[in-house]
């Protein structure tokens, strides 16, 4: 595999809900999708494996028809695994341009709002990965805007860019969110941070200008600032981490807050030395 798109996949209404979610990006943007399947030989009997393979092979043949019918047979991939989902799609995003996770996938524990796939895939994946949510498009309204929090850190030029790219992809506006909160406390620091802030969106609507841009400078707190925003989008796009992170953290206090409790699907972007 080369490119494209990899989803998660195992009969569960969360990767149904990504694997539909991927089969409409990778028609957007004209690339192959790979649906990858997982089982742990070490919780089988020997004899006990080879049904396992059978039933998992049935699985995705059904699981992906509505991806063959849109994309065409050659450019779906169904592929399968023996080992742990979460290191089989992180080893798979070393190739590819987007990971697409259910939030939760079968065997997770009653009440969690984040399976511990979803958490190491969005934490841990070579390239953006989004955990499918909520809805992204709303019955009977239009498709709402995608959401962008940009912190100025070292993962929001990626994160940006990507958010840029989706917005452009389905022809809805941006609104970009700068939180001060971080800089309250230094002197200068709220001015400097929405000094940089309008820089770094000069700079990429320059070279998004089909893309409709609104920003948001808001005092208060980058997670409530977010969720509130997304409550009508159809994509809500952070960097992994954000300003103050502790270092070694994969993913900050930002990205962990809305991938527990947004409205809708989440982009998750590490920047280029994550």
């Amino acid at each position: 595999m080369s490119g494209g798109i990899v989803t998660g996949y195992d009969g569960s209404p969360g990767s149904e809900q990504a694997l539909r979610w991927a089969v409409r990006e990778a028609r957007e943007r004209g690339i192959t999708l790979t649906a990858c399947l997982t089982w742990l030989p070490d919780l089988l009997a020997p004899q006990d494996e080879t049904m396992a393979r059978r039933r998992g092979e049935e699985l995705l043949t059904n699981g992906l028809r509505y991806a063959t019918t849109l994309l065409g047979a050659s450019r779906v991939h169904p592929v399968m695994v023996r080992g742990s989902a979460a290191r089989a799609l992180c080893d798979l995003s070393q190739e590819a341009e987007l990971v697409v996770v259910g939030a939760r996938g079968h065997g997770e524990l009653p009440g969690l709002l984040l399976g511990s796939v979803s958490w190491q895939v969005a934490g841990y994946a070579h390239c953006p990965v989004v955990v499918v949510r909520g809805p992204w498009r709303p019955a009977n309204r239009p498709p709402g805007p995608v959401v962008a929090g940009v912190d100025v850190a070292a993962d929001a030029p990626a994160a940006l860019a990507f958010a840029f790219t989706e917005a452009a992809l389905r022809d809805v506006p941006l609104v970009a969110v700068c939180a001060q909160a971080d800089a309250i406390g230094v002197i200068g620091g709220a001015c400097r941070l929405e000094e940089e802030f309008e820089h770094l969106m000069d700079v990429n609507e320059k070279e998004h200008p089909e893309v409709s841009v609104t920003r948001h400078v808001v005092p208060g707190g980058p997670r409530t600032a977010l969720l509130t925003a997304a409550a009508c989008a159809q994509l809500l796009v952070v960097g992994a981490r954000g300003r103050g992170g502790v270092t070694g953290m994969r993913l900050g206090s930002v990205a962990q807050g809305v991938l527990q409790y947004a409205p809708c699907p989440v982009g998750v972007v590490h920047g280029t030395g994550g």
